[in-house]
């Protein structure tokens, strides 16, 4: 299985959304709540090249975006490839 993390914040919908469909999955991942959390933040935008909204998805390493985008690679097909749980 992938590792997946997660730059969230608590009252983001689209947070929770992004969050219910990992779930769905069986997807353990790592959330990292920035909503107070400045140094976090600033890492969260470096390591996603500057978005500075939530959430912001990474699947080992990898800068998926958001949660259009998480949902945008359900709907493909290639998330379950990504997260290593192809059904």
């Amino acid at each position: 299985m992938a590792q997946v993390t997660m730059y969230a914040s608590a009252m983001c919908g689209f947070c929770h959304r992004a969050k219910k469909l990992l779930k769905q999955k069986g997807v353990d991942f790592d959330e990292i709540d920035v909503t107070m959390d400045r140094a976090r933040k600033r890492e969260m935008m470096e390591q996603a090249g500057g978005a500075h909204t939530v959430p912001q998805i990474f699947i080992d390493g990898r800068h998926i975006g958001g949660c259009d985008e998480l949902y945008d690679l359900e709907r493909r097909g290639e998330l379950d490839p990504l997260l290593g749980a192809a059904a």
